[in-house]
């Protein structure tokens, strides 16, 4: 038997930008299969479609992954529910990654090479920053708390601007370089 999906999209708007959910409806599954930060130049349907070549505008805007998101992009503290992430697109050491990522709290960021190690694996930064640039959740997984090793930002898939702009947003402290303060570490 063929089982039959379509994928939707909901645009957030926000002040760095529109930020795309697409889901998966599959029946009466729904699930989120990938969140997109604006990029300047490019329009977040087109990017969307891209991907999801048929994808089609939903109807979601009231659902809770998008009244957390609005929240969180408006600088408020948000505990992202993950029941509607579709992991399953996810899987091993990026996996591991990105769990142990959304254990960073709000406020504070972590280092490639700290998150490495607390995952069991020193000297495995580069790896990390590897998952990590692959995440199709950002912001639900707040891959943007993880900088270098001397507080530089590191890269981000919306650009350092809105990595910076983020952290900023949820209180974290720069140096007049552009690197975070030490106090902000874990």
């Amino acid at each position: 038997m063929k089982t039959s999906f379509s994928f939707v999209y909901e645009l957030i708007p926000s002040p760095m930008g529109e930020v795309g959910i697409v889901r998966r409806k599959d029946g009466g599954r729904d699930s989120i299969r990938q969140i997109f930060l604006p990029e300047a130049g490019r329009s977040m349907t087109g990017k969307i479609r891209e991907t999801f070549p048929g994808a089609a505008p939903g109807n979601e805007e009231n659902g809770e992954i998008c009244v957390q998101m609005h929240a969180f992009l408006s600088g408020n503290a948000v505990d992202f529910v993950l029941e509607e992430i579709d992991f399953e697109i996810v899987g091993g050491f990026a996996r591991r990654v990105l769990l142990a990522d959304r254990e960073i709290p709000r406020g504070r960021v972590m280092t490639y090479g700290g998150l490495a190690a607390k995952l069991g694996l020193p000297g495995g930064a580069r790896a990390v920053g590897n998952a990590l640039a692959g995440n199709p959740f950002p912001l639900v997984i707040p891959c943007h708390r993880v900088v270098r090793s001397d507080g530089d930002l590191g890269g981000f898939g919306g650009g350092t601007d809105m990595k910076k702009a983020l952290l900023m947003l949820e209180g974290v402290v720069f140096d007049p370089q552009g690197r975070v303060l030490p106090e902000y570490i874990l």
